[in-house]
């Protein structure tokens, strides 16, 4: 898998928009029980709106999957062909807890890896092919389509024969749950 070049630009002590970091994304997760897959975090905001003064790094702390309360991320998910045969010895719990998640997955779901967040998730396939599955459907995506994911259950899958890169900003989102306000 490739590396992931992140560039963040900013003002110097005079307003002047200048790059203040070009480099290597650094912020990643590889994780044993998802053998395949790494996801790069490229940004991280904590307001809404946005602050784009101050801090010129973003991304200190553990690496967990939700954006932060009224926040987004910007991410970057890398997905290597599945084996069928591994993906059935996989425990999605256990690998959603490297992220702090593991009351995200759905017990009993059709793939390992279905979880569900309280975000607003877009997902723009950068190259490659990949399969989103829902709880009783999924969707074929390719290269230049966009996906908005509205707090459903779903899960990732790559059956395909290439690597499927795909940038996720994930905003921040409340759920309205049956029976609440």
């Amino acid at each position: 898998m490739k590396d992931i070049r992140r560039i963040v630009t900013g003002h110097d002590a005079t307003g002047k928009a200048v790059v203040i970091s070009d480099g290597t994304a650094t912020d990643l997760l590889e994780r044993p029980n998802r053998p395949g897959v790494r996801l790069v975090n490229i940004w991280k905001t904590e307001t809404s709106p946005a602050e784009f003064d101050g801090a010129e790094e973003t991304l200190s702390g553990p690496f967990v999957l939700h954006p932060p309360h009224e926040g987004t991320i910007c991410r970057i998910g890398i997905f290597e062909p599945e084996n069928p045969e591994v993906l059935k010895t996989l425990d999605g719990r256990a690998a959603f807890g490297e992220m702090g998640a593991a009351n995200n997955i759905v017990p009993g779901a059709r793939h390992p890896f279905m979880h569900r967040t309280d975000s607003v998730d877009y997902a723009i396939i950068l190259s490659g092919e990949i399969t989103m599955l829902l709880d009783d459907s999924e969707v074929h995506l390719r290269a230049g389509d966009v996906l908005v994911q509205r707090g459903t259950n779903h899960a990732w899958s790559n059956r395909g024969t290439e690597t499927c890169y795909i940038a996720f900003i994930l905003v921040d989102a409340v759920a309205k749950r049956e029976g609440g306000d």
